[in-house]
């Protein structure tokens, strides 16, 4: 047993357990001896019961391909684990063919104990999800991962994803403690409950924290912090929940957005429990959500661009699967924003912390979650007021960071704004007061350009930084807009009545001669939708950055009927589904630039019917803005 323990502690990723975990481990394995040229696993057909550590011998791992010829050949020496990977994302079926070679001893350790190891110790975890993601590289491994994959088998997990309600995942009860608790005590109490997170209550019994082992390892042995002290003084923040009812990729959406690997679980009043993230993940091993944990972990621009470049086959695979637009929409948000995210943290590191708080927000289409494959940057940076004599120093700073990262993203993909709408242009980024000048100036003026201004920089959100700037900005907008702004508002809905659907006549699709096809831009079409929300939501101070979750606030207030909203949201992503298709045909099959164009020949008879309708519904909305917000002024 001895000699097991040793070599565990010799090989990755085993060596970051803690010594007493390795030796309950070493206790588990079993010892299994293989011949030359056994065949011991088949890809994607032998069910994996857990995984072997080689300790003597090799393995030869490869691919078939359809005329049985090997693929990819690697071989694993000692100290590797194999099977990891299946375990945790192949449904648990082997993902290579694997032989053994002459004279192979392995350590086995059963999948039960294996996946105990991965929910407890997320760099343990995170060491075989990094291995899937740099081998998801390789287009060729790409390919015969891809190819074995039961479509049945994946539609079941991804739709699972999109039905399936937080409460029926296994969670953990909240374990917690007094925040005057003592650091070691709190350890202790973590050790015996064995949970790896421990939430932390102030004197009202009300939880305002949580440690987990990586605050234990970062906060306090790292930095010899001393042990006796309150155990407040180390926790994170903030505390995320969710309710019981939401739905899995929800609380995997808001677990990415907030960067908390816990979240709590309420029920009524209270909280019934928590979840870890590696949890969640694990179940769905097979959702884009694992592909967004990757990102995460990527190390460069490089491999950010690959990521980027990736994400067309998954929004192909969920709109193929049915999922509805307004979920694939969320789904390439938080990729992009998770890519942005590592870019400002990336530069931030490289340029040194910023002089002052501040946000960076994403306007526009990004702004309001509503990112396609045809967009380009928008962006703002907002920074708390200095004084006079910092003034410089900290603009100076704002704008080396945006040009930077600006850049970056350019390379991975996401192009330089031709409105030079970006934080990197010197209008767009400023302090808190300056901003603040700019609103009340773009309202109280109210001419065409100001008001394309004031439209682009109301769809706006923070996507790193402090968020109690864009509180005060909120704020600031909020009591501004109880003011008479008649002259914003007629302006803001002309803008909503510009564009007409291009419906005939006869009743026939209006078209254009684009390289030959019969084509209309899709995104024209959709813009008068998103103008008319977006002036009954500054109407109602209305803040939700979402089209759709805008339509839903004016629903809630008896803005639009249910009638009316139902036909709205309903053309809305229909039409944002027909974009998405759209776009990843001509990146995935015809290897070009994505556009906004559709040809109406490659539309069947039921979209035709479907666009007409829609185009009669933008229409009667369009009456309706008329008479609500220009009828008032004409006369």
């Amino acid at each position: 047993m001895n000699n097991r323990l040793e070599y565990l502690k010799s090989i990755t990723p085993f060596n970051a357990l803690p010594t007493e975990v390795l030796q309950g481990v070493a206790e588990q394995l079993q010892e299994i001896n293989y011949q030359k040229d056994v065949v011991i696993y088949q890809q994607d057909v032998t069910m994996m019961k857990g995984v072997d550590i080689i300790v003597q011998g090799s393995y030869e791992s490869f691919f078939y391909d359809s005329a049985g010829n090997k693929r990819l050949i690697e071989n694993h020496e000692p100290g590797f684990c194999y099977g990891g990977v299946s375990v945790l994302l192949n449904r648990r079926r082997s993902l290579r063919t694997v032989v053994a070679k002459k004279g192979t001893l392995v350590y086995f350790l059963h999948r039960k104990d294996f996946r105990l190891l991965c929910k407890t110790y997320e760099d343990f975890f995170l060491h075989f999800t990094a291995e899937f993601g740099k081998r998801m590289q390789n287009e060729e491994f790409v390919h015969f991962f891809k190819q074995p994959a039961s479509f049945a088998e994946s539609y079941i997990a991804s739709e699972q994803l999109y039905s399936r309600r937080v409460e029926s995942i296994e969670y953990r009860p909240v374990i917690a403690c007094q925040g005057h608790t003592p650091i070691y005590k709190a350890a202790q109490l973590m050790a015996a409950q064995k949970t790896s997170c421990l939430f932390i209550l102030n004197d009202g019994q009300k939880i305002v924290g949580y440690v987990t082992d990586i605050t234990l390892r970062d906060k306090v042995i790292a930095r010899q912090h001393d042990t006796a002290d309150a155990v407040s003084l180390v926790m994170d923040t903030p505390i995320v929940s969710i309710s019981a009812d939401a739905l899995v990729y929800e609380a995997l959406l808001m677990m990415f957005q907030t960067k908390t690997r816990y979240i709590l679980i309420q029920k009524a009043a209270g909280y019934v429990g928590f979840i870890s993230r590696n949890k969640l993940l694990s179940e769905q091993a097979q959702s884009p959500m694992v592909f967004i944990q990757s990102v995460k972990l990527a190390l460069s621009t490089d491999e950010l661009k690959r990521k980027w470049q990736s994400v067309p086959q998954f929004v192909t695979q969920l709109l193929g699967r049915g999922v509805n637009a307004e979920i694939v929409n969320q789904i390439i948000t938080t990729v992009a924003d998770t890519i942005a995210q590592k870019v400002i943290e990336s530069v931030i590191a490289q340029i040194g912390p910023p002089p002052a708080k501040f946000v960076f927000m994403v306007l526009g289409s990004e702004g309001r979650k509503e990112q396609t494959f045809k967009t380009d940057q928008d962006n703002a940076i907002i920074y708390e007021d200095k004084a006079n004599e910092h003034r410089e120093e900290v603009r100076a700073y704002f704008l080396d960071l945006a040009t930077r990262v600006s850049t970056d993203l350019n390379n991975i993909g996401f192009v330089y704004c031709t409105g030079d709408f970006m934080a990197q242009n010197p209008k767009w980024t400023h302090s808190l007061s300056h901003w603040k000048r700019n609103y009340d100036y773009w309202m109280d003026e109210s001419i065409p350009e100001t008001v394309i201004n004031f439209s682009t920089f109301f769809d706006c959100r923070t996507i790193y930084g402090d968020n109690t700037i864009m509180d005060e900005l909120h704020q600031f907008l909020d009591e501004r807009l109880q003011q008479p702004l008649e002259k914003l508002f007629f302006h803001m809905a002309k803008n909503a009545l510009q564009y007409e659907p291009p419906l005939t006549f006869f009743n026939t699709i209006r078209t254009f001669k684009k390289d030959s096809r019969e084509v209309f831009d899709i995104k024209r079409t959709m813009s008068p939708i998103v103008d008319l929300v977006r002036v009954y939501a500054l109407k109602n101070r209305i803040f939700e950055v979402n089209t759709g979750e805008r339509m839903k606030a004016l629903k809630a207030k008896g803005i639009f009927s249910e009638s009316e909203y139902h036909e709205l949201i309903q053309s809305y992503y229909f039409l944002m589904n027909l974009r998405l298709k759209k776009q990843t045909e001509q990146i995935i099959q015809d290897h070009t630039e994505p556009d906004n164009y559709i040809d109406i020949s490659q539309l069947s008879k039921i979209e035709r019917v479907t666009l007409k309708e829609i185009f009669k519904i933008i229409e009667n909305f369009q009456s309706k803005i008329k008479v609500s917000f220009t009828g008032g002024v004409l006369s």
